[in-house]
C-alpha cells in the first residue's frame, strides 16, 4: 500500500516537471496535454487520472515552481547563524543564486502573471501570488525586526517597507536577467544588498 501510494506520488511527480518543460517552452495556450504526456512518457488518459484539466495541471507546476523557490528562502535562514545582516545575505544569495537552475524554465513565470489577469484562472493565481508575496516578506519582515531586537538595526526602520522593497527587487532582478543573458542577478543583488544594510544598520 505505501509502495503505491510513493509510486503514485513519485509519476505525478514525473508529470508535473514535464509539464513545467512544455509550459515553458510553449506557453500555456500553445502547451497540449498530449505534448505533457509524451515529455512525461505517460498515456494522455494517466494525466486526467492525477489532474482535473490542463488549468488544475499548470496550477500544480505554479506550486512546484513556488515551493522550488521557498524552499531555499526556508533553508537558508534556518541554517544560517550569525547577524541579522549576514543572514539577509545568506538569504539573498540562496536565491538569486537559483537563477542558473530556474532560468530555462523561467519563461514560466511570465505565464503566472498572465494566468492572474486572465478570466479563466484570476481568482486562483491572484490568491496564490498574494498569499507567496506574504509569506516572503514576512520572513524577511521577521529577519529585519531580529536585527532591531539584538540593536544591530536602528529602530526607526520599517522592516514591512524593507521587505516589501527587497521582494521587490528579487523578482525585477530575475526578470532583468531573463530580457538580458550578461545581467548577473546574484552579483547585482549583492552590491544592492550592502547598501540596503548599510541603511538599516545603527
Amino acid at each position: 500500500m505505501v509502495g503505491n501510494v510513493k509510486r503514485k506520488e513519485k509519476k505525478k511527480k514525473k508529470i508535473i516537471q514535464a509539464a513545467a518543460d512544455i509550459f515553458a517552452q510553449k506557453g500555456y495556450s500553445g502547451a497540449a496535454v498530449s505534448d505533457i504526456a509524451t515529455q512525461a512518457d505517460v498515456g494522455k488518459g494517466t494525466i486526467y487520472e492525477y489532474f482535473d484539466s490542463k488549468e488544475d495541471l499548470f496550477f500544480a507546476v505554479f506550486k512546484w515552481y513556488s515551493e522550488k523557490t521557498g524552499a531555499a528562502a526556508v533553508v537558508s535562514i534556518s541554517a544560517l547563524g550569525g547577524s541579522a545582516a549576514q543572514r539577509l545575505e545568506g538569504l539573498n544569495e540562496s536565491l538569486m543564486g537559483l537563477w542558473d537552475e530556474i532560468k530555462n524554465v523561467f519563461a514560466l513565470a511570465m505565464e503566472f502573471w498572465a494566468a492572474s489577469s486572465s478570466a479563466l484562472m484570476r481568482q486562483r493565481f491572484q490568491a496564490a501570488f498574494k498569499q507567496l508575496y506574504h509569506d516572503f516578506r514576512s520572513i524577511v519582515s521577521a529577519l529585519i525586526h531580529d536585527g532591531i531586537k539584538s540593536g544591530e538595526f536602528r529602530e526607526d526602520v520599517n522592516p514591512e517597507a524593507v521587505a516589501a522593497a527587497l521582494v521587490g527587487t528579487w523578482d525585477a532582478m530575475f526578470l532583468q536577467a531573463w530580457f538580458d543573458p550578461t545581467f548577473d542577478p546574484l552579483k547585482i543583488s549583492q552590491n544592492f544588498l550592502k547598501v540596503v544594510i548599510q541603511g538599516l544598520t545603527k
